[in-house]
């Protein structure tokens, strides 16, 4: 989650933007029974239905999502990821789009795996801009804060590919069917483009639609991370410290974000507290907590409901 300026990663999705059964295919894949090597046996491709480069790219992207971790001799479904994806998990088959918005923090939180996708919610913020001008802020961000070897044309792909994953197409002929299929998060509406296609909007907006339990999720996530039991408002809203803010990944306005976590003060009692000290609104820790009971909170609502 804190980003470290020898570890970053551009260009290990093989320029594929996430798609929609990658998350749930690669998962259930590693979870089968001697699915731990599954990307490199000869067979990979035939299990996963796709080509080579996207057998990589599927890895990757599990990775990024911090659903399978690396476990010699290869790899191992995570705790997170069992939560959501497994046989008994939250959201097996990805039908929630609350499981899109937790995605979401996952990669824009992971700089070490996502590093392109932890800049643009964490550190970019012009609401308005072109795709070229969006690649040279991502360039001059790696060549200014990153100390290992990457490359340029790599960091600028990087740029496009997460306009591509969360602008929804326009349709644009000259791009083969595959390429066009809008990824998950374009759902979200975090990135929208313009008719004519050179424009990108990326507004702090109330984002209505995102769930409690995954903005609480996110919060006590950070708390967990940082170690803290105090935050400044300030630091949830704007990135600090190499540590993502859940306001920015959101894209929440300022009132949003105080109205959420009202909300989540109100719905999950007893667990933060808002107090203003010397003239700075802090968010204080009341309890420690596990970031799960956030999930647990929102999905097994959502099982009771419907079983309702």
């Amino acid at each position: 989650m804190l980003f470290n300026p020898t570890k970053a990663a551009f260009g290990r999705h093989e320029t594929f933007a996430l798609r929609y059964s990658w998350l749930t295919k690669g998962y259930q894949a590693v979870s089968a029974p001697g699915g731990n090597t599954i990307f490199s046996d000869e067979d990979a491709t035939v299990v996963l239905g796709v080509g080579k480069n996207m057998v990589n790219a599927i890895r990757y992207w599990l990775q990024a999502a911090q659903l399978i971790a690396p476990a010699a001799p290869g790899f191992k479904t995570t705790p997170l990821g069992d939560k959501i994806f497994g046989k008994k998990g939250f959201d097996h088959y990805l039908e929630d789009e609350a499981t899109i918005w937790l995605v979401h923090w996952l990669i824009a939180s992971n700089p070490e795996l996502a590093t392109g996708w932890y800049w643009f919610f964490n550190k970019f913020h012009k609401p308005e801009f072109t795709s070229q001008e969006a690649s040279a802020a991502l360039l001059d961000f790696a060549k200014q804060n990153i100390q290992s070897k990457f490359s340029a044309t790599t960091v600028k792909q990087d740029s496009a590919i997460v306009l591509r994953m969360y602008a929804r197409s326009k349709g644009n002929t000259r791009t083969p069917v595959e390429e066009a299929l809008d990824s998950p998060l374009s759902l979200l509406g975090l990135i929208t483009q313009a008719p004519g296609g050179r424009t990108y909007y990326s507004r702090a907006l109330e984002r209505e639609a995102l769930p409690i339990g995954i903005f609480g999720f996110a919060v006590a996530q950070l708390f967990e991370a940082m170690g803290a039991a105090e935050l400044p408002i300030e630091n949830l809203m704007y990135a600090k410290g190499g540590y993502p803010a859940p306001g920015a990944v959101f894209r929440l306005t300022e009132n949003a974000m105080i109205t959420k976590l009202e909300k989540l003060i109100h719905q999950k009692p007893g667990i933060f507290e808002i107090r203003e000290t010397a003239g700075i609104h802090q968010l204080y820790l009341l309890d420690e907590t596990d970031p799960i009971e956030f999930l647990n909170f929102h999905y097994k609502g959502q099982l009771q409901e419907n079983a309702a």
